[in-house]
């Protein structure tokens, strides 16, 4: 049992620190922070994340202790503010808010105004001298209470609220006066006592308790499990709860509520950010209900409470040495800060902002390379819009998050994961987006809306997940029950679009265009360039990539790679006239006419090497001999084998009799890899050979190569004394025909737990390691990769494994068997060359097992080079000072 549960701020003084994330979450432990230096934060307390943990281990019941806990807090609010729970005429009016140790926007509950009843209304409306704000408050709260913590959903107090504005004929919500108001609120109590069979709470006390229980219920809500399987959040206690004294942005004129940013997440430019709303409250701001003003322009309406606001930005940025994100209150013109956090950013914003705040002597180099996630790099790396394509630009937004996203229309968040699920893309098209579209927005390409800010909730999450978002697209006239869109533009002329129209939206320019506009590759550039040089002079594990053609290897050299780590020859076999030649050979009765096809195939394998080994010049190349079973190579449908019959004029039943013969129950166990090589060595002479002449006529025009001949699924280092001989002997042959020799390697890929347990005798004959983590994570875990899917995310949801061990990499026991074969090969070979080149090679975490563990390097696709770049540098830096850092 845990003895302490609560833990109050107040007066300047609180117990705890922005230390304490694991235990008050990151909301809780920041409101301490700011109170403990002295800004204006109203009192509270926070419910720890261990009471989180406790409730569900208590089978969803609060801990003992805990509600008398929660009665002490109060009192040590009502002593510290002069105001008392329940009170009609003074009362203690409190919020209810969520807070885990990694930051979920939106994801989990809130509710505020909690404290008033319906026989204190009255009352209340009169002492506070503004009956408006008294009734607005208590409205919010019947609609706040009732739709988190009983589940009557919004839309039905929604469908109240609008049907009172029309009978009275306003727009805004701020438009209706107190009579208004109170019809709203009867209708409320009605909606309320309809859907829960039971009254509105008459009890303050009652209010908090069942506030409290439902912010812990939303920590295993759908769209949060949804938003932690997204962002791989686990391992948490659970969720702190804050309850803290309500301060009113909605008292009037003098009021205001805002959320804001030390500098611009979009971009990163040190520019102050945000928006704030004369007389709202928060959520105002947040779900994007009324459009809301820049912060820049309060310093017109609410001089010294802006004065305010720039000084604790100030503060809070040098304080924390980081960009903070930012809520706040103005009440009376008097300023109170609810909030701070590290803010979410975008990959452009993250690489602007750590090269900045270096510049300006805030952090040092090592902290900036920390600062960007290496995953967050996939948003640099991919294409722009060409600004030299024509466009047709049909609406114009704010730039809500950056980048370039063309898809077809989809209106609902269900949609869109299902069209996602059947191959298209698409981009979410919303009023505005909610907490619950979690999943349509992460399966979008984009997200477009009409309503909400630069902070609303679609651009919030839109620029944690890295997607291109306009928002506040207001010229749109969205219809989803229709699925279609009624743009009006400047001119007049009203254009149409559905669901199968195709539209582009440029995240960074806020702009809408019809049509698909057309891309261009991206560069690094600029302050990446110097954030990467950073990294590369950090880090000690090379990064090579895996590329199978010249371009994918010029590609991957601009983007930093330093060699390639694998080569697969099968990916060659498939282009042009050359399958032809391929399956002649598995069709070959014998191997006189195995050799015959094979030797059609010689000049293929030729050029494409020639190509690549000048596209790295002066770089190693990692070439793995035939890997698939030939199978692969022959069509399976009827159809097709028809086709191929024709083609090379052959008969049908021979082409049937092969593919029965060649089929497997377990392809990925059966016949393939160096098994080929030991039954059929002429398959591996041919594409040896192919290699060193490749190298040779390179080699003989000035280009450096430095080849590496990988042999694949090696069981037993019986099989490498087989094969190893043949391939020096080809070398021999083609270096003595050539009159020029290259250095050149034989390794294996370790990717069968056996050849990882023998690793001592395969480095007998093997001069270097890469360990080929797809399969090796495939054996050792008994899971056809091909199948996961039907149970793996399960697992994965319920915490029977921390993630998808094809994603990242299984350190316990997959990357157990790499350790043992890295020091049982190097007891043998001590100075054995060791790399990964499964996709694991470009996965943040796997890379700093890497590091750790003592590889030479690690290989991925030519888009990842920069993230596993950035991720091995962070792995040093992680190593020597044990720091971390997340916007999480």
């Amino acid at each position: 049992m845990v003895d302490k549960l609560t833990y109050f701020f107040g007066n300047g003084k609180a117990e705890g620190s922005a230390k304490d994330k694991v235990l008050l979450g990151g909301k809780g432990a920041n409101l301490a922070e700011m109170t403990n230096i002295g800004l204006p934060v109203p009192p509270g307390f926070t419910i720890s994340t261990e009471c989180c943990a406790a409730y569900y281990k208590n089978g969803e019941k609060f801990p003992d202790g805990l509600e008398q806990q929660i009665d002490e807090s109060i009192k040590l609010l009502e002593d510290a503010l002069g105001k008392k729970l329940g009170d009609p005429v003074n009362p203690l009016l409190v919020s209810c808010r969520s807070g885990a140790a990694v930051s979920m926007p939106g994801m989990m509950d809130t509710v505020l105004n909690i404290g008033l009843t319906e026989k204190m209304i009255d009352p209340f409306s009169k002492s506070c001298g503004n009956p408006r704000f008294a009734w607005d408050a208590w409205r919010r709260l019947i609609n706040m209470f009732g739709d988190t913590v009983m589940g009557v959903d919004h839309h039905h107090f929604e469908a109240e609220l609008a049907a009172v504005k029309k009978q009275r004929k306003v727009k805004l919500d701020t438009d209706l006066d107190v009579d208004g108001l109170k019809e709203v609120c009867q209708r409320y109590l009605k909606v309320y006592e309809k859907h829960t069979k039971e009254k509105f709470p008459a009890s303050p006390r009652e209010q908090i308790v069942k506030s409290v229980k439902a912010v812990f219920q939303s920590w295993m809500s759908p769209r949060a499990i949804k938003y932690r399987q997204i962002n791989e959040i686990s391992g948490l206690n659970g969720t702190a709860v804050n309850v803290q004294a309500m301060v009113f942005g909605n008292m009037g004129e003098d009021c205001a509520t805002g959320v804001c940013f030390t500098r611009d997440p979009s971009t990163g430019e040190n520019v102050f950010y945000g928006e704030f709303l004369i007389n709202a409250q928060g959520e105002d701001v947040v779900a994007g209900i009324r459009t809301p003003q820049p912060i820049v322009r309060m310093g017109d309406t609410l001089p010294d409470a802006y004065a305010e606001l720039l000084r604790v930005k100030d503060i809070l940025e040098k304080h924390f040495k980081d960009v903070q994100d930012m809520e706040f209150t103005v009440e009376h013109n008097h300023f109170y800060m609810l909030q701070t956090r590290n803010g979410k950013r975008t990959a452009h914003a993250a690489v602007r902002v750590a090269v900045e705040m270096a510049a300006e002597g805030l952090i040092d180099q090592n902290t900036a390379v920390l600062r960007v996630d290496p995953a967050s790099l996939d948003q640099l790396l991919h294409p722009s819009f060409d600004p030299k394509a024509p466009r047709d630009q049909i609406a114009k937004g704010l730039p809500a998050s950056p980048g370039a996203a063309v898809g077809k229309l989809a209106f609902t968040a269900e949609e869109a994961e299902k069209r996602f699920a059947d191959g298209e893309k698409v981009i979410l098209v919303r009023k505005e987006t909610s907490p619950e579209d979690i999943g349509g927005m992460q399966t979008a390409v984009g997200i477009l809306t009409s309503t909400g800010g630069m902070t609303s909730h679609a651009a919030v999450v839109a620029r944690g997940m890295g997607k291109p978002c306009v928002a506040g697209c207001g010229e749109l006239d969205i219809d989803a029950k229709a699925g279609t869109v009624i743009i009006k533009g400047a001119t007049g002329k009203t254009r149409k679009f559905g669901r199968k129209d195709t539209i582009s939206i440029d995240g960074s320019t806020g702009i809408v265009f019809s049509g698909a506009v057309p891309t261009v590759k991206p560069k690094v550039s600029g302050d990446f360039a110097k954030l990467m040089g950073w990294a590369d002079s950090i880090r000690k594990l090379q990064v090579r990539t895996n590329a199978d053609t010249p371009n994918d290897a010029k590609v991957a050299r601009e983007f930093g790679a330093q060699g390639i780590g694998l080569c697969r020859t099968e990916h060659m076999f498939f282009e042009g006239d050359r399958i032809v030649a391929v399956r002649e050979m598995i069709l070959a009765a014998n191997e006189k006419d195995r050799r015959a096809a094979l030797k059609k195939l010689l000049p293929y394998q030729k050029k494409d090497f020639v190509g690549i080994f000048k596209a790295m010049d002066g770089l190693p190349v990692t070439i793995r001999l035939l890997d698939p079973p030939l199978h692969e190579f022959l069509p399976h449908e009827e159809k097709n084998q028809r086709e191929m019959a024709r083609q090379m004029k052959v008969p049908m039943d021979r082409i049937k009799r092969r593919v029965t013969e060649l089929h497997e129950s377990n392809p990925m166990l059966g016949f393939r890899g160096c098994r080929l090589a030991v039954v059929f060595p002429e398959i591996q002479e041919m594409q040896v050979r192919a290699i060193f002449m490749a190298a040779v006529e390179v080699a003989k025009k000035g280009v450096k190569v430095y080849p590496e001949i990988m042999i694949p699924i090696v069981n037993t280092v019986k099989e490498l004394e087989f094969l190893l001989p043949r391939v020096r002997a080809v070398a021999d042959e083609v270096f003595a025909k050539a009159g020029k020799k290259v250095e050149y390697k034989v390794g294996t890929m370790i990717e069968l737990p056996r050849a990882a347990i023998t690793a001592d005798q395969i480095a007998k004959e093997a001069e270097f390691f890469s360990f080929g983590t797809n399969d090796l994570t495939q054996m050792t875990f008994g899971f056809s990769r091909d199948d996961v899917a039907s149970f793996v995310p399960k697992y994965v949801e319920l915490e029977i494994l921390p993630k998808d061990p094809f994603n990242s990499l299984d350190q316990e026991g997959v990357g157990e068997l790499i350790k043992i074969a890295i020091q049982k090969g190097r007891g043998t070979r001590s100075d054995l060359k060791v790399g990964i080149c499964g996709e694991h090679g470009g996965d943040p975490a796997s890379v700093e097992f890497c590091h750790r563990v003592g590889l030479n390097y690690v290989s991925c696709s030519p888009y990842r080079v920069p993230i596993a770049r950035l991720a091995a540098a962070q792995a040093v830096v992680k190593a020597t000072t044990g720091g971390s850092y997340s916007t999480k």
